[in-house]
């Protein structure tokens, strides 16, 4: 088993980056990080080693978000965030075009149920395998695929 200073070095990029995901606000996030690091530290004596360490802290990570909402009864609105790796791009056209695009991407995204929401968020903007997603939603890998599959083709449906 590594020391929690060596996880906490190897994991901290990959927990922020999903919540962030989760989120959508960099400061959130980052603390959210923090206190997911210092629960696990608490309970690494529950750890089992059934599942990769990064999908444990992120079932961590996970269940801080949802206390996090309920206790502020939060809802995030997607139409209010942006995504934290849009490229530059050269011209002012192709911003107002993307810009446009993306919003109609998340405006579809939040008709979808819950679950199939984070779903996406998940593999698109985490680019986790449906695999950690089956784990972190305590689902199998074959629900994340097929439930991934179902999202992106009624996204499809409403073009």
């Amino acid at each position: 088993m590594q020391d929690m200073e060596q996880i906490y070095e190897e994991y901290f990029e990959a927990v922020n980056k999903y919540l962030f995901c989760l989120t959508h606000n960099n400061d959130i996030s980052e603390e959210l990080t923090q206190e997911t690091f210092y629960k696990a530290v608490k309970k690494i004596n529950t750890y089992k080693g059934e599942c990769k360490i990064s999908v444990w802290l992120c079932q961590i990570a996970k269940n801080l978000w949802y206390d996090q909402c309920r206790k502020n009864k939060k809802i995030v609105n997607i139409e209010e965030t942006t995504l934290s790796h849009m490229q530059v791009l050269n011209t002012l056209e192709d911003q107002v075009i993307l810009k446009d695009e993306k919003i109609s991407l998340y405006k579809k995204l939040q008709m979808l149920d819950d679950k199939t929401r984070e779903v996406m968020y998940l593999r698109i903007t985490g680019e986790l395998s449906f695999k950690e997603i089956g784990i972190i939603l305590n689902k199998t890998e074959t629900w994340a695929r097929v439930t991934f599959y179902r999202g992106k083709n009624k996204l499809k449906e409403g073009d």
